[in-house]
């Protein structure tokens, strides 16, 4: 059996910025799982760890002249490797100090049914016009450390496979089932399997501990200004508000998401007697 060197495709050299992959990585950065291929663009070891970890399959593999060593660390087999010098490298890449390696990747795709689970209660993270991508990224990273079964995006919510986003979210967007959908779309497939929608609102009339979350739920997040657009929170079963004693009006959306999941996982937990 070849081993992985054996196994690894040759290096090529590019030296243009105006090389097809190099733009279309350039593109992957600036438009997510755009596109017949739906690519997205990741960067970093660590990520790209993560990802190979996820089993996505990695379609080009770039590398910074002088970083070479990487690709023995990496236990990747990528469809081709690119070395790129600084300066092509750097105008491909969004961040301003580059880590040296970067990547095309094939999204995953989920489908509306895998965000519910085979077997148990759904729990749900929905996101309703979240617009900050570290936020976004820290609320899908939540979602799967506390056991949520998915996530719903509703219209105007920041691709999750922006930049920032899939670094905010430390490769569990790689994983966790994540679906956009309207909402008409979204309350129709939980009432149909009887999943509770609940809103956090900060003036909400149900405290969330005694909000019963060890049943099918489904937690919305919203806007970062405007909080749950009217629409979602006129379909909710109930407004579900975080009791703070310190003089604060509210929370920042990521922090208020992830007090619900935790929340949500703490009274499942105790429902199994764990």
């Amino acid at each position: 059996m070849p081993n992985a060197s054996e196994r690894a495709p040759t290096t090529r050299i590019v030296q243009s910025r105006h090389n097809a992959r190099v733009k279309e990585l350039r593109r992957a950065f600036a438009q997510p799982g755009r596109g017949e291929r739906r690519l997205a663009a990741i960067e970093g070891e660590l990520l790209l760890g993560e990802a190979v970890r996820s089993g996505l399959a990695v379609e080009t593999l770039f590398v910074r002249s002088g970083n070479e060593a990487v690709l023995q660390r990496l236990a990747v087999e990528p469809g081709e490797v690119l070395e790129l010098p600084a300066d092509v490298f750097a105008s491909a890449i969004e961040t301003e100090s580059p880590q040296g390696v970067a990547a095309l990747v094939a999204a995953p795709q989920f489908g509306a049914e895998e965000i519910f689970p085979e077997r148990g209660n759904a729990l749900l993270l929905v996101m309703a016009g979240l617009q900050d991508p570290g936020n976004a990224g820290t609320l899908i990273r939540s979602a799967e450390a506390f056991g949520a079964s998915g996530a719903v995006l509703l219209p105007g919510t920041v691709n999750p496979w922006n930049a920032k986003a899939v670094r905010a979210s430390a490769g569990s967007v790689f994983r966790l089932p994540v679906v956009s959908l309207r909402v008409e779309e979204m309350t129709a497939m939980l009432r149909e399997r009887g999943v509770r929608l609940l809103a956090a609102a900060a003036d909400g009339d149900v405290a969330l501990s005694e909000a019963g979350l060890d049943g099918p739920v489904a937690l919305v997040v919203g806007n970062e200004g405007a909080g749950v657009p009217a629409e979602v929170m006129a379909a909710a079963d109930a407004r579900v508000a975080i009791r703070c004693p310190g003089p604060v009006e509210s929370l920042n959306a990521a922090v208020a998401g992830s007090i619900l999941l935790y929340e949500a996982a703490r009274q499942r937990a105790g429902a199994m007697g764990r």
